[in-house]
C-alpha cells in the first residue's frame, strides 16, 4: 500500500518498528509512504549474519534497488548497547551508504506520542514501560522488572489475572463457561506453558483478549481496572512530571481499554493525552 504524504525532506528514509515476532518498515520516498512487513528482529535471539539474511530476503526485494539515505530503527532489546552494535552492523552491511540510528522501542513510543513536546510516554502491550520525555530524549524511566515481578497493566499482567481467576475457580459459572469455550485448555497445559516452555509472557498475554471480549461483566471490569491502576500507582505516581505534562499511551492494551485509562487518569487528576495502537504514523510525522 502506497499513500501520499506531505514531504519535508528529499532524502529517502526507512523507519523500522520491530518486535521479536514482526517488524514494520516504512519507506518515505518523495512524499510517498510505503509499508513493508518482515519477520521480527531481536538481537537477543538472532546474530548479525541471521539479521542480514532477513534483510536481504524479506526487505531488499521490496525496495526495488532504491538508495536509502537514512534509517531510523527502533526495536526490542536495544536498551543493551551490545545489541545496538549488532543491529547497526547488520544494517550497515546491507545499506552501506545510509546514515543509521538505532534506538529503543520506548524512545519510539515517546517520539510517536509526544513529537518534540514534553510529556510522559507509556507502553502497554505484551509488556509495560514508561518514561518522562523532554521533547528530545528520555530523561527518567521507571524501572521495568519484567513480567514476573512487574509489567503492571500489560497484556501479560492482565492475562495472568485471568488465568489466576480461572485456576482458583474465582470466575462465576458464566465466565468459567465462556473461558472453557474460548480457550479449550486444561490446568496442566496452562502450568506447563507458564513454567516449562519459553516465552511465558506472550502466552499469558494471549489470555488478555478474554477481557476485551467480555466487557461489562463486573469481574472483567475489576480485573482491568485493578491491573491498570497498578500501573498508575507503581509508575506514573513516581514522576513529578505526571502532574505537569500530558500522559500518553501506546500499545494494544492501552488502545483497547482507553476508556478505563481515561477514567483512572481523571481519578488521579492527571491529564491523559494521546492513546495510540501503534507508533508508526507518529514516527513518520516526527521524522518528516
Amino acid at each position: 500500500m502506497v499513500t501520499a504524504y506531505k514531504s519535508y525532506s528529499m532524502s529517502i528514509q526507512l523507519i523500522a518498528d520491530s518486535g521479536a515476532t514482526k517488524c514494520e518498515w516504512c519507506l518515505l520516498n518523495n512524499g510517498k509512504k510505503k509499508t513493508i512487513l518482515t519477520q521480527g528482529i531481536s538481537p537477543y535471539f538472532l546474530n548479525k549474519d541471521e539479521i542480514i539474511l532477513i534483510l536481504q530476503k524479506e526487505l531488499l526485494p521490496k525496495l526495488r534497488q532504491l538508495s536509502i539515505d537514512e534509517i531510523h530503527y527502533y526495536g526490542t532489546g536495544l536498551g543493551n548497547p551490545d545489541n545496538i552494535k549488532i543491529i547497526k552492523a547488520a544494517l550497515k552491511k546491507v545499506f552501506p551508504g545510509a546514515s543509521i540510528e538505532a534506538n529503543t522501542d520506548l524512545l519510539a513510543a515517546a517520539r510517536a506520542l509526544c513529537g518534540h513536546d514534553k510529556g510522559i510516554a507509556c507502553i502497554l502491550g505484551t509488556g509495560s514501560n514508561s518514561c518522562y520525555y523532554n521533547g528530545k530524549k528520555i530523561v527518567k524511566n521507571s524501572p521495568g522488572l519484567g513480567y514476573i515481578l512487574g509489567d503492571e497493566g500489560s497484556g501479560a499482567y492482565l492475562g495472568k489475572k485471568v488465568v489466576q481467576h480461572y485456576l482458583y475457580k474465582t470466575f462465576d459459572e458464566d465466565l468459567r463457561a465462556r473461558f472453557d469455550a474460548r480457550f479449550t485448555t486444561t490446568e496442566m497445559e496452562i502450568l506447563e506453558n507458564v513454567y516449562k516452555k519459553p516465552l511465558a509472557n506472550r502466552y499469558l498475554a494471549s489470555f488478555a483478549i478474554f477481557l476485551a471480549e467480555n466487557r461489562g461483566h463486573y469481574m472483567v471490569e475489576n480485573i482491568v481496572e485493578d491491573g491498570l491502576n497498578d500501573f498508575f500507582f507503581n509508575h506514573l505516581n513516581k514522576y513529578r512530571e505526571s502532574w505537569i505534562y500530558p500522559i500518553n499511551f501506546i500499545g494494544s492494551i492501552a488502545y483497547g481499554f482507553s476508556d478505563i485509562l481515561r477514567e483512572i487518569g481523571q481519578s488521579y487528576e492527571l491529564e491523559i493525552g494521546n492513546i495510540l495502537q501503534k507508533p508508526m504514523d507518529g514516527l513518520v510525522a516526527y521524522h518528516l
